[in-house]
């Protein structure tokens, strides 16, 4: 999508679709009050109007609501409301007149952009179009008119910004979609070397089964202990130059869990293709960074397997040594993602030089129940790092809700015969018994777990709608934008 920030009118753009916003308290502009149609134009929220000033030009009002309520959130999901009716008229092109309320230029031309590339997602790789099918509707051409001139540079700036980070989030996307039997964590891995090849500053090396066992990844190896399919752990690392300290990202990356001996039930099931989502959101994110050229130094591991049962799977009551050194007693081969988690932590911390961290998982059904899809749970062992992750999620519209820790929580992790176990058998605080499980993994570094079960998909913003959401690229692009010490929209 080319994306255009002008100083100029969209009347002149030459664009298939001109858009404006409308606040609940604003009129149409004197030009658009008389066109037929015009009464039907208001300011709620979401909604839209079409006016045809003559027979060559379009323009859709969608509704903005209240003018306090305004901000990037409601931007984006009204550039994916305007790429939705773009596409209902096979145009190709949109000229949004950037609006004069709420968010300055800068930040209000990014949202646009994030709304309208995030709507324009499609999945369409293994469907055959019948005879009588339109063709698809893809935006082509995105222009920003009326941006101020003392503005202008930063508001095409922060549109470059959106548009890279945006088409990241719908590769992570795409990789969600993919069936297991297309995306194993061979595939992954390949997805991840390719990335290397496309942006020089990213270097990757990947460990297969029997490093992994060399190196005692106890975690990794038991899981993968039930599938033909060769693990792998993925490492990246981004040199951006900067000399300062070290951001770590990890991502688990499930990429189909059946629950292994400790079987899930089949409703549904087909879903778990997509518990892979945290370890998509991590490698696009780098992808992001590089492409970005963002000045820190940051490196990632994506632990990449299968969860299945079979003869050789782990069974329940199997004892198994993680990487630290810490026994664990595996008493739910379905509580899979902390055990390669645990790993790649370590990992990150002490080969990877990781100075904090940051981790995503589609990790626990219990945050769904607790925190719906609006909110992924945070949980940190420090105050400062977790106001920095938090803040970042405000900034992208990808939300996140902070839950404690505590010495209590912490006893539940703990094992009859051995360290730890993967799962109490008191049914208490799920997901936050998960992150204190993981805690025990990061060497006392400013951590941060973030478990986006409940906000990996399904989450039924207009811009993602109810598939995949790619969630936690934008935010670990804006957290890895504010360590580097760019601007903020």
């Amino acid at each position: 999508m080319q994306v255009e920030v002008i100083e100029g009118g969209a009347s002149g753009t030459g664009a298939d679709l001109e858009a404006i916003g409308l606040l609940d308290s604003e009129s149409l502009p004197d030009a658009l009050q008389s066109l037929p149609g015009a009464g039907d134009a208001k300011g709620s929220f979401k909604r839209t109007a079409l006016l045809r000033p003559d027979s060559e030009r379009r323009v859709l009002v969608v509704g903005l609501g209240k003018a306090g309520d305004l901000d990037a959130e409601r931007l984006r999901v009204a550039g994916a409301v305007a790429a939705k009716e773009a596409a209902r008229f096979q145009a190709s092109s949109i000229a949004w007149t950037l609006p004069q309320e709420g968010p300055g230029p800068a930040e209000a031309a990014a949202a646009l952009v994030e709304g309208t590339v995030l709507a324009s997602y499609r999945f369409d790789r293994f469907r055959k179009p019948g005879p009588d099918d339109p063709p698809p509707a893809d935006v082509e051409r995105l222009v920003l008119a009326d941006a101020p001139g003392d503005e202008l540079e930063a508001a095409k700036e922060e549109a470059r910004v959106a548009k890279v980070v945006a088409v990241a989030a719908n590769r992570a996307r795409e990789l969600q979609d993919l069936p297991a039997n297309v995306l194993n964590p061979a595939e992954l891995a390949e997805r991840a070397r390719r990335h290397a090849v496309a942006f020089e500053p990213l270097t990757v090396e990947v460990l297969g089964r029997d490093r992994i066992s060399e190196l005692d990844m106890g975690g990794l190896e038991a899981v993968a202990r039930g599938t033909a399919a060769e693990p792998q752990l993925i490492t990246v690392r981004y040199a951006g130059g900067s000399g300062g300290a070290t951001l770590g990202l990890v991502g688990k990356a499930v990429t189909f869990d059946s629950g292994g001996i400790s079987i899930k039930p089949a409703a549904k099931m087909d879903e778990m293709k997509m518990d892979m989502s945290g370890g998509s959101a991590v490698l696009e994110a780098m992808a992001a960074i590089a492409e970005l050229g963002l000045p820190l130094d940051v490196v990632a591991a994506i632990p990449a397997t299968e969860n299945m049962p079979s003869g050789t799977a782990t069974r329940p009551g199997d004892i198994i040594t993680q990487l630290n050194g810490k026994t664990v007693e595996v008493n739910n081969t379905d509580a899979e993602g902390r055990l390669i988690l645990a790993d790649a932590l370590t990992y990150t911390v002490r080969e990877l030089g990781a100075d904090r961290v940051v981790d995503l998982a589609t990790l626990t059904g219990a945050v769904l129940v607790a925190l719906g899809s609006t909110y992924a749970a945070l949980i940190s062992n420090d105050d400062e790092w977790a106001t920095a992750v938090d803040a970042a999620g405000d900034r992208t519209g990808e939300l996140t809700w902070r839950l404690p820790l505590h010495p209590e929580f912490k006893d539940l992790t703990k094992g009859k015969v051995a360290d730890l176990t993967n799962s109490s058998p008191k049914r208490k605080a799920g997901t936050i018994y998960a992150g204190s499980f993981l805690e025990e993994f990061v060497d006392d570094k400013p951590w941060a777990h973030l478990d986006i079960a409940g906000t990996a998909w399904d989450v039924g913003r207009d811009y993602v709608g109810n598939g995949p959401t790619g969630y936690g690229v934008r935010l670990l692009v804006a957290l890895a934008r504010e360590l580097a010490g760019a601007p903020s929209p």
